[in-house]
């Protein structure tokens, strides 16, 4: 026969491990949902690619000599994938068009990650542009 006050250990040994593994479980799901992740050029140009939504984000390298500014506030450039090690930046392959003001890190060359909506097949309509930088911190000169 076994005394109660093991089994009353046990019963909240259980308890616990339940409630953990709900707990568990609520975090991850909520994280899950609010993942965001962004495709590289060359998977938006592959055969085949079906987005998942209808806004999507794309992130990549701005294509020197691709900035264009149209009339005032509308501005055209081209976004690369990001180099590999070894490789040179590969020729613009989505071909994007921002009409607002770019943030101050903008430049050709640069990573962004861009979130629009694909008007054509290597054609983006952005709605928001966010500038990268590298992780080497420097006062500005």
């Amino acid at each position: 026969m076994i005394p109660r006050h093991q089994n009353r250990r046990l019963m909240q040994i259980t308890g616990f491990g339940l409630l953990a593994v709900i707990g568990s479980w609520l975090i991850f799901s909520a994280l899950s949902d609010n993942l965001q992740l962004f495709y590289d050029p060359s998977e938006i140009v592959a055969d085949g690619f079906v987005p998942e939504s209808n806004e999507i984000k794309i992130g990549g390298l701005v294509v020197p000599g691709s900035v264009q500014k149209d009339d005032g506030i509308t501005t055209t450039f081209s976004i690369s994938d990001f180099p590999k090690e070894g490789e040179t930046v590969k020729p613009g392959l989505v071909v994007v068009s921002y009409q607002g003001v770019l943030p101050d890190l903008f430049s050709e060359g640069e990573g962004v990650v861009v979130t629009g909506q694909l008007t054509g097949l290597a054609e983006l309509k952005a709605r928001e542009v966010l500038a990268k930088h590298d992780e080497n911190y420097q006062p500005v000169k």
